[in-house]
């Protein structure tokens, strides 16, 4: 079982509090590290593989999702750009990650994948600190698609 399984579990249950809400294709949740302030996960649900494992229709929705979750994020926070990744190396379970990005990030930064972040330091999910923040995407959300 991986991490994803693990998480899609609990947001199932009401049990991850990372969880802003459901959306047709799984659940939208913060990241737990936010040195991008906004940055979310996508969990599919049900938990599959990868892309690939979807049928077509499926495919649209989790990609359509995805790319409705960076509307979200241009709309409530200050952010001028979404990077969108999909990668599966490590948590072999479909998932994307979708990073605001924001043009007081250092010029090196900004020209770089996130992955160039020290994600050890980085601050970490706060419930209190980042509810405001999901709420808002929550609401942009609920006002602009039908979540589930």
């Amino acid at each position: 079982m991986t991490l994803i399984h693990e998480r899609v579990s609990l947001a199932q249950q009401g049990k991850n509090e990372t969880v802003i809400c459901k959306m047709k294709s799984g659940w939208l949740v913060l990241g737990d590290v936010q040195f991008l302030e906004g940055y979310c996960v996508l969990l599919a649900d049900p938990v599959v593989e990868s892309l690939n494992s979807l049928d077509s229709e499926q495919r649209i929705d989790f990609l359509n999702d995805m790319s409705i979750v960076g509307d979200a994020l241009l709309a409530v926070t200050d952010c001028y750009l979404i990077n969108y990744e999909i990668l599966g190396n490590t948590e072999t379970a479909l998932h994307a990650h979708i990073f605001p990005r924001y043009k007081n990030e250092t010029e090196e930064r900004r020209k770089k994948p996130v992955w160039f972040y020290d994600w050890q330091n980085a601050p970490k999910f706060n419930k209190e600190k980042h509810g405001e923040l999901m709420q808002k995407i929550k609401s942009y959300l609920e006002k602009n698609i039908i979540t589930k």
